[in-house]
């Protein structure tokens, strides 16, 4: 793991440098959205919407836009002037009981290690917040912007997980839910149903069988060739023939613009050429092999002479 934060807790006079570590990790499938004829990844532009062209990153800016459909535009300079915090303190404001918190509120949930020298105050806020069956809500600035969060113990470890703003869990207001009382015996015929099912939460008993599925039915495609393979870069000899066919067509339209005759085996002649060295290479070859045949040769009499 690798840590993603450093700072210091800090509650009352006593600081505890930690390390932050990303708790949690997503596994859920992704797929990417391809050209079903070959397999080729589908690319997206930055295209203006007004006036069709592509943007480049640097003409990008951040817009605010308005419950009227006005798009308010705001630069580099507005932004700085906007209000943040740098700090690298994990500020405890006070200790809640868990129960007063709800898990709506909860985010994203960090690992908290403490540094060496840290080891023997990180224990203690620990067996703190165990002995007193409590949370420490605190204040962090993470990415420039403050948050609030909440500090728990799990595993013999202190967890930070970060809580979404009050005012961003939305209300259900749907008005569908019929308020009447249900009756008794409806109310005793759920509450046996639900000690039917009553048990002990176990994590590991449970399992992400879509994503198995995915993975299973990747692995038979891929065991049974069914995959699109990107085509191989062409040899260097192709690449030659290639980019003398576009001079041949770029000297033919050049020829066709100033109102010369074009010939229409030019083509087959530039290909020609490009074989010919080939050809003359392998003659040269052969009357080569032969000349040192015949050297041969004759050596082989003279010494079958000399010998008689």
């Amino acid at each position: 793991m690798r840590a993603i934060w450093k700072g210091a807790v800090s509650f009352g006079l006593v600081s505890v440098p930690v390390k932050l570590y990303s708790a949690t990790e997503s596994k859920d499938i992704s797929f990417r959205q391809v050209h079903a004829k070959d397999g080729g990844r589908i690319k997206y532009q930055r295209v203006c919407s007004i006036d069709g062209e592509e943007v480049e990153y640097a003409d990008i800016a951040k817009g605010y836009e308005t419950e009227d459909g006005e798009m308010v535009i705001l630069t580099d300079e507005d932004m700085s002037s906007l209000p943040s915090e740098s700090s690298r303190e994990i500020s405890v404001e006070k200790f809640v009981p868990s129960e007063q918190i709800d898990p709506m509120l909860f985010e994203k949930s960090y690992y908290l290690e403490p540094e060496k020298t840290g080891a023997k105050p990180y224990a203690l806020l620990r067996e703190a917040l165990e002995a007193a069956d409590r949370m420490a809500l605190v204040t962090v600035s993470l990415r420039n912007r403050m948050s609030l969060a909440v500090l728990r113990v799990r595993d013999d470890v202190i967890v930070m997980q970060t809580m979404m703003w009050p005012d961003e869990i939305r209300k259900p207001d749907f008005g569908s839910v019929d308020t009447s009382e249900a009756k008794p015996a409806e109310v005793k015929m759920a509450t046996m149903l639900v000690d039917t099912l009553a048990g002990d939460f176990d994590a590991d008993e449970y399992e992400d069988d879509y994503r198995e599925a995915v993975e299973e039915l990747v692995k038979a495609k891929v065991e049974g060739g069914e995959v699109k393979r990107t085509p191989e870069a062409k040899k260097s000899s192709g690449e030659v023939v290639d980019l003398l066919a576009a001079l041949q067509r770029s000297v033919d339209a050049a020829k066709s613009a100033r109102g010369e005759k074009v010939e229409s085996d030019d083509s087959e002649k530039a290909e020609k050429s490009t074989k010919s060295p080939a050809k003359k290479s392998s003659a040269r070859k052969s009357k080569t092999t032969k000349k040192s045949a015949a050297k041969k040769s004759a050596t082989k009499k003279a010494a079958d002479k000399k010998a008689s």
